[in-house]
């Protein structure tokens, strides 16, 4: 039912992307204005790293006993993913009927009048949001910030801005700086914003924007810092250390991501943060396809025993980065053949991506991502990849890829990655 009332939401708008705020005032208007009745929100944008942050903030806070709703997007199998409601026995995804009655309800308000399906659904999810109880709503922006959806909470508990790199180019600008302009647009008067780690120029334009608006800055490199050290992870300010158990996401950026949301934590909960549910909160935090190794499962039919099998939905240059960083530190520890199968969204610079993995895999095949038409061709996207120095070879799917990659090597550590939809993908096949 939901899927046939998504479909045809889709219509109401010919572009899926249309950033503006005039659609989503009116139709929450026509609501009954639910962005005022939510929980205490903390807001989320940047370009890498919002939903670890807010992984580690949900287990966090959810250790403190605290009542979580979270809104995240895209979903990777199904819908209902990107509604994540508290409830007495723990936090879980939206229900079906719960899920038809606000889209139905956020439908008959819109009366037909032209709105993109993620305002829409975003409607829909504050109805559901405001009337379900909770202690927190952890709330990501979609696209940007500025003229997001989501950027319609008048007065947030806090926000917070992730890494800022080169993405979307074609809707954010094509700059570091114009791009943290639009992120830097979820700041509001008075509201401190958790700042992870930042490049100067992207940093420049948030602390402009944040001493316009009044808003205190808890900036990371500054105000508080984290680091590895001798197999913990530790946390910084001038007041106080902290020292934690490594986080349970894999790669060396998870330690920036924990760290932010600790920082997060500290001005959300003050005096009730304790160790113990930060200690439970970094080693419990679960974000699917975010450099996932995949337990045994449906696709561990195609491959040699022990072959390990990582999965992850980076998409620019700078998860292009920290995928290889973490290739690398795997390798030193166990050495093993390394094959990467590879999908991905025209939209995406696949170049960037894909240049940090130089010297460090033996072979890459390319995919198609099913029901994707703007998704590359396994051919063009072999090519690319051959430009840029790799042995590429382009198959029709990824069992296909699988199986050329056991034939050629036995037991392997293969990465799967390119595109969040292509992680998707991998997840309802492998069960």
């Amino acid at each position: 039912m939901s899927d046939t009332l998504l479909e045809r939401l889709k219509k109401l708008h010919p572009q899926s992307i249309d950033l503006s705020l005039g659609r989503i005032e009116r139709l929450l208007a026509a609501l009954g204005h639910p962005q005022d009745k939510l929980p205490p929100v903390v807001h989320a944008a940047g370009t890498n790293g919002k939903g670890s942050t807010l992984a580690f903030l949900r287990a966090i806070s959810e250790s403190l006993g605290k009542g979580v709703h979270v809104y995240t997007s895209p979903h990777l199998v199904n819908f209902h993913e990107r509604i994540v409601l508290a409830g007495p026995h723990g936090a879980a995804p939206i229900t079906e009927e719960v899920l038809v009655d606000c889209l139905a309800r956020a439908e008959e308000a819109n009366g037909g009048e032209l709105i993109t399906l993620f305002e829409i659904t975003t409607a829909a999810a504050f109805l559901a949001f405001a009337e379900a109880p909770a202690d927190l709503l952890l709330l990501e922006t979609g696209l940007g910030g500025r003229l997001d959806a989501t950027n319609m909470v008048a007065k947030p508990l806090l926000t917070i801005i992730t890494p800022i790199s080169i993405d979307h180019v074609s809707f954010l600008g094509e700059t570091i700086a114009e791009i943290a302009g639009e992120k830097a647009g979820i700041l509001k008067p008075g509201v401190p914003c958790v700042v992870g780690r930042q490049d100067s120029e992207a940093f420049e334009v948030i602390e402009r924007r944040a001493i316009e608006l009044g808003a205190p800055l808890h900036v990371a490199g500054r105000d508080f810092d984290m680091y590895e050290q001798q197999g913990r992870l530790v946390f910084q300010t001038q007041s106080r250390l902290l020292d934690l158990p490594l986080p349970r996401l894999a790669g060396r950026h998870q330690i920036d991501n924990a760290g932010t949301a600790i920082a997060a934590a500290s001005v959300v909960f003050g005096e009730e943060l304790t160790q113990r549910a930060l200690e439970h909160g970094v080693t419990h935090a679960y974000w699917p396809a975010r450099l996932e190794r995949l337990a045994v499962g449906g696709l561990h039919a195609y491959v040699e025993e022990g072959t390990e099998i990582w999965l992850d939905g980076g998409h620019n240059a700078a998860g292009g980065q920290v995928i290889a960083h973490t290739l690398a530190e795997l390798d030193e520890r166990v050495p093993r053949p390394v094959h990467v199968i590879w999908g991905m969204m025209e939209t995406k610079d696949a170049r960037s991506f894909i240049a940090p993995f130089k010297g460090l895999v033996e072979r890459i095949y390319t995919v198609p991502i099913p029901e994707e038409p703007n998704a590359f061709a396994p051919e063009p996207l072999a090519d690319i990849a051959r430009d840029e120095g790799f042995d590429a070879v382009a198959v029709n799917s990824v069992p296909e890829a699988l199986l050329r990659s056991a034939s050629n090597n036995g037991a392997a550590r293969v990465l799967i990655c390119g595109s969040l939809y292509l992680a998707g993908h991998v997840l309802k096949l492998h069960g």
